[in-house]
């Protein structure tokens, strides 16, 4: 891979993750809008602009032959929706988090979703984990545990967006096509059920869209775009570079989440919140590592001595 390609694909993902991690600035504009009527709005103008942009990248073909095939391939439309809904109970809960003050929770969330999707494969795919991935998933849990029961409540909304996001991704890789066509067809599923919540409102005049101010409107329309954009340049970028430097990049996004939610909108964070995140920072640092040639390498020899002695 040459030097310039890897460094284009490094600023496209590193983008995309630090324009996820400034959404929710994006969502604060929008917290007098309940979050239903701000997924559904996020649904509708993302089908809308992803529309646009297939038009004008000429894609449109390759949109049809795609939509087309589902229908001879009955298991690529099952996890076509399937990852649909995920992803709208993923976005539902993080707008909700977002305007509700639990932005920190919402940063734990992406934190753990690395080594949710690492349990997932180990018990969906059948995948081998090395030494370093157990010891990194089990940091993880005491990390879940301590939070849990300092607070004498699961932490449903960080373990709700890392499993629906973690699902998602499993459920991506069983369709397997392009990227701006895969979000067309995603929000297509449940873009009708979006419109039809859109028009209850607009019926009864409980409607926000289009009967608040201008700026109001602009933003809940521009929701298309601003969920559009980074998945666009992380599909750009993704291509370019190793899956290791991409895991690496990865946590741009909850850090900065985290940082808005502690000094920007003066979220509470507790010693037990930090001691809790300090064993998933833990978890992910192992996990980072264990990506690494050397590392990895140690991590076979561990399997392979394992199944040597049993």
């Amino acid at each position: 891979m040459k030097r310039t390609e890897l460094q284009q694909g490094a600023i496209h993902a590193g983008f995309s993750y630090l324009l996820w991690g400034l959404l929710p600035i994006y969502w604060k504009f929008l917290d007098q809008v309940n979050a239903q009527e701000i997924l559904a709005n996020r649904v509708f103008w993302s089908f809308i602009f992803m529309l646009l942009v297939l038009i004008f990248t000429k894609k449109w073909g390759l949109f049809v032959q795609t939509f087309s095939g589902f229908a001879q391939n009955k298991k690529q439309l099952y996890a076509l929706t399937i990852a649909s809904l995920l992803i709208s109970v993923n976005w539902f809960v993080y707008i909700w988090a977002v305007n509700s003050g639990h932005m920190i929770e919402a940063s734990l969330g992406y934190y753990i979703n690395p080594l949710v999707s690492i349990l997932l494969g180990m018990v969906v795919l059948k995948e081998k984990l090395t030494i370093y991935q157990y010891i990194s998933f089990v940091l993880a849990a005491v990390g879940v545990v301590i939070l849990t029961v300092a607070h004498g409540a699961f932490p449903w909304i960080a373990i709700t967006l890392a499993v629906s996001f973690g699902l998602y991704g499993l459920a991506k890789k069983l369709i397997n096509v392009e990227s701006a066509v895969g979000l067309t067809l995603e929000t297509m599923v449940v873009a009708p059920i979006a419109a039809i919540y859109m028009m209850i409102l607009f019926s009864r005049g409980a409607n926000t869209l289009f009967s608040s101010t201008l700026g109001t409107d602009l933003l809940l329309i521009g929701a298309g775009v601003a969920t559009a954009v980074p998945l666009l340049y992380f599909a750009k970028g993704a291509q370019k570079i190793p899956l290791s430097l991409l895991g690496f990049l990865q946590y741009i996004a909850p850090t900065l989440t985290l940082i808005l939610g502690v000094f920007v909108y003066n979220e509470h964070f507790s010693k037990v919140q930090l001691l809790s995140f300090m064993f998933i920072w833990s978890a992910l640092t192992i996990y980072s590592l264990s990506k690494t040639k050397l590392i990895s390498e140690k991590g076979l020899k561990w399997r392979r001595e394992k199944r040597t002695s049993m």
